[in-house]
């Protein structure tokens, strides 16, 4: 089995495990009732996608 001939080094590996962490979800404001959604998708509130509606809702 192949060895690696230098010892990483612990920048390098932590450097690595860094840009694996969690990140909160982005979202985005309704302009139309203010509610929050994750954009380019649909808002699961009010169903609507790019001003349009594409879900129907139950208000």
């Amino acid at each position: 089995m192949a060895q690696p001939k230098r010892k990483q080094s612990k920048q390098r590996s932590r450097t690595r495990r860094g840009a694996q962490r969690f990140r909160a979800p982005q979202v985005s404001k309704d302009p139309t009732d203010g509610s929050a959604f994750v954009p380019h998708r649909v808002n699961p509130s009010n169903g609507m996608y790019r001003g349009r509606e594409v879900l129907e809702t139950e208000d």
